[in-house]
């Protein structure tokens, strides 16, 4: 028996063309490319939770509504009256979920989004066997809407993905154009506003929910300090959330995420807390490395910095051999051409970082 011809007439021609989605590893390094709170809960909140966790009936399945923990969401998330929500094992199970319940099997299913954006929306789309249309932003990274109308007018896309702000450029769109394309997709597609970093950017669609039936609010803890966990919600009318609950598996989200949510949720104070010090130092690290020759840095809402430098694979490298890890954006799309992306993190990781950069754009 031949393995590869094994593999060749059992697996997909596009997922053996494809590779795994790679995650360095971080140990010995300050890690700065993967957009996480770098505070750890105060010593006695650590405490309490392990006292909370140990508590948990690891030996039951969870229960299938999740009942506790969404009520705690919509009730100190902004979540309007009416609504509920629905979870997943983080964002990217949601975004699998929404491109499988739309990857009509009769019909063309289209996925649309502006690019460069969140890596997983194209391949979600692709998983489910939907065709991905990206396009392209401008070059100061707004939407470019004419070309976005003419697109949806064009694919007629079940789903459209736009990220606020945008991940990796870091950027809010323009609210108006984001309302267009929403008026656009009308009754014939759905408009997925995905707020991962809302807690950085402080502005957000999830009012304007009782306004649009087409319009869905995704967000995840992950940023706020909990990426550790996994997990993920989005908002929407009831009716749709009823359709994708079919497609959701019925125990997505294990026993112990629950209890650490519902406790980082009864201390949202805290949490809060470390994202106003992310926000004040994010301003900060703009500044310093906005001074430093050659390095141009783009305006962000989230907690990350876009940078572009004159040579992003040799300032990259310069970085990991200083044990700094950020991430190279350059070969992701043109308009990013020599862009690095970094995490906002401590006043002591970002000093590290600014030593670090200094010294590789003068290698």
């Amino acid at each position: 028996m031949s393995l590869d011809r094994l593999i060749a007439n059992t697996i997909r021609s596009d997922v053996r063309a494809i590779g795994v989605y790679h995650v360095p590893d971080a140990s010995g390094y300050i890690k700065l490319d993967a957009m996480e709170n770098p505070y750890e809960l105060p010593q006695a909140l650590q405490q309490e939770l392990g006292t909370r966790l140990a508590g948990v009936a690891m030996n039951r399945y969870p229960v299938a509504s999740y009942s506790t923990i969404k009520q705690r969401i919509v009730a100190k998330l902004g979540v309007p009256a009416g609504y509920d929500v629905m979870l997943g094992n983080g964002s990217d199970e949601l975004i699998a979920i929404m491109a499988a319940a739309c990857a009509h099997q009769d019909r063309r299913a289209v996925m649309l989004a502006p690019v460069p954006a969140f890596v997983m929306f194209q391949r979600s789309a692709q998983m489910a066997g939907m065709d991905f249309v990206g396009v392209p932003l401008k070059a100061d990274f707004s939407l470019d809407l004419p070309a976005m109308l003419a697109a949806i007018a064009e694919h007629k896309p079940a789903l459209v993905f736009l990220a606020y702000p945008n991940n990796p450029t870091g950027n809010l769109f323009d609210e108006n154009a984001m309302l267009e394309i929403i008026r656009a997709q009308g009754d014939e597609g759905l408009v997925v506003v995905d707020e991962a970093y809302e807690p950085f950017a402080q502005q957000s669609f999830m009012r304007r929910l009782p306004e649009f039936d087409n319009l869905i609010v995704m967000r995840t803890l992950s940023k706020l300090g909990l990426a550790g966990i996994r997990l993920g919600y989005m908002s929407a009318a009831p009716a749709l959330l009823e359709q994708f609950d079919k497609v959701r598996p019925p125990y997505n989200v294990n026993v112990m995420t629950q209890a650490a949510a519902e406790f980082a949720l009864d201390h949202l104070d805290v949490l809060n807390e470390q994202a106003a010090i992310l926000r004040e130092q994010r301003g900060k690290l703009s500044a310093a490395m906005a001074a430093l020759p050659g390095v141009t840095v783009f305006p962000s809402a989230a907690n990350f910095i876009l940078i572009r430098v004159p040579d992003a694979d040799a300032v990259q490298a310069q970085l990991l051999s200083r044990k700094v890890l950020i991430k190279n954006m350059s070969k992701m799309h043109s308009v990013l051409a020599n862009c690095l992306r970094v995490t906002v993190s401590t006043p002591e990781e970002n000093a590290a970082l600014l030593d670090a950069l200094t010294a590789s754009l003068a290698a």
